[in-house]
């Protein structure tokens, strides 16, 4: 039951990320201060990435690179923003889900601990009251041995005879 809703609060979340990324994206190159920032960090990935390739495929690297024009770099640099946010909200519920099932797996070892530490009391409960029938049939027994074997099949009938020989007396 909890898989499906997960997987349709993420869809959901994945939705709703889009159109701000969009509107991120649109925003960002219309301010100016914003855009020479974005502009220039999308010259940095350019120049890192175009390293990267050309690296992997054993090009030459001290070649210059050219810097994309304006518009391109503006794209460049929105769209990355833009992905940069729907990544950030889709780890930010990540790592709630992942500490949200730590929290439920801690219940749920605090329970089994609980559950643990019931079944020690219940065993110590049960050997308390083996020691203590142990005692008593010790006790059986000695009074069975004292009174001789008639005295274990016939405990009553020796206690009725036992009190009337105390009551007549003694020449």
């Amino acid at each position: 039951m909890v898989l499906p809703v997960l997987k349709l609060g993420t869809l959901a979340l994945k939705t709703l990320c889009k159109p701000i990324a969009n509107r991120l994206k649109k925003e960002a190159g219309k301010h100016p201060k914003f855009r020479e920032l974005i502009i220039r960090l999308a010259q940095a990935n350019h120049r890192i990435s175009t390293n990267l390739q050309r690296r992997i495929y054993g090009h030459a690297t001290n070649v210059e690179i050219r810097p994309l024009n304006e518009e391109k770099a503006v794209q460049a640099a929105s769209d990355l923003i833009g992905e940069l946010f729907v990544f950030s909200v889709a780890g930010a519920a990540l790592i709630f889900e992942v500490h949200r099932n730590a929290r439920s797996e801690a219940r749920k070892e605090e329970l089994r601990k609980m559950e643990l530490e019931a079944l020690k009391q219940k065993e110590e409960e049960l050997a308390r009251e083996v020691d203590l029938l142990k005692q008593k049939l010790d006790e059986i027994e000695n009074l069975a041995n004292a009174r001789g074997l008639s005295g274990v099949f016939n405990l009553r009938g020796n206690r009725k005879i036992e009190s009337a020989t105390s009551a007549t007396p003694a020449s």
